[in-house]
C-alpha cells in the first residue's frame, strides 16, 4: 500500500475541514497526550503511556500499512498559514486481505476535538475511500465492532450508515463486555 495516500474530509460550518494521513513519528507526542484521556483509555485495547510506547505504536503502524494489513490514518484538523496541523483522532482499515470480502474499521476522538463530528467525517471518508479502493480485491463490506456500553460509538456508526447487525458476546480480557457489530456494504 502507498505510504501517501492523503484524504480529506470538507469543513463544515462549526469545524475546520481533517486530512487523514499516515501516522508519523512527529505525532507521538500528540498521541501520548491524547491516551492521557480516562474516556480514550476506557476503549483502548493497548494504552499509550510514554514517548517510547507512542514511537512503537507508529512504527507497528508503518510496518502494517508497508504489509498492507492494517491501514491507519492520523486525523488531523486542517491548518491555515504557517499554524499547526493538530491531532483530532486517528481512523483504521484493518483486517484487510486480498480477496477477502470483508475488513475491519475502527476510530477514536482526542478529548479536545470531540463534538465538532471528527468522528462520523473521518468514519465516512475511510469508509467511502476503502470500498471504492478495495473493489477490485473483492473487498464488499466494512464491520465496525465495539463495546455494547459505548453509546457514542453507536451513534456515529448509525451516521455513516453501519447497520446493526448482532451483539457480540464478551471476550475478556481484552473485550470484557458484549459488543456490537454494525455492517456497512456498497451501496
Amino acid at each position: 500500500m502507498n505510504a501517501t495516500v492523503l484524504l480529506d474530509a470538507p469543513a463544515t460550518p462549526t469545524a475546520p475541514a481533517l486530512l487523514l494521513r499516515p501516522w508519523r513519528a512527529d505525532d507521538v507526542a500528540e498521541l501520548v497526550e491524547a491516551y492521557r484521556d480516562s474516556a480514550l483509555r476506557r476503549w483502548a485495547l493497548a494504552p499509550i503511556e510514554t514517548e517510547r510506547d507512542g514511537l512503537a505504536w507508529v512504527r507497528a503502524q508503518e510496518e502494517a500499512r508497508a504489509a498492507g494489513v492494517r491501514l491507519g490514518f492520523a486525523v488531523v484538523e486542517a491548518s491555515f498559514g504557517a499554524e499547526p496541523q493538530r491531532l483530532a483522532g486517528g481512523v483504521v482499515l484493518k483486517e484487510l486481505a486480498p480477496g477477502s470480502p470483508s475488513a475491519e474499521v475502527g476510530y477514536w476522538t482526542a478529548a479536545r476535538a470531540r463534538g465538532r463530528g471528527v468522528a462520523p467525517r473521518a468514519l465516512e471518508t475511510l469508509t467511502t475511500w476503502a470500498l471504492d479502493s478495495f473493489r477490485a480485491d473483492g473487498l464488499e463490506r466494512l464491520e465496525l465492532l465495539h463495546q455494547a456500553d459505548n453509546v457514542a460509538s453507536c451513534r456515529v456508526a448509525e451516521k455513516c450508515g453501519y447497520v446493526f447487525e448482532r451483539i457480540l458476546p464478551a471476550t475478556p480480557p481484552a473485550f470484557p463486555l458484549d459488543g456490537h457489530l454494525h455492517v456497512r456494504g456498497r451501496s
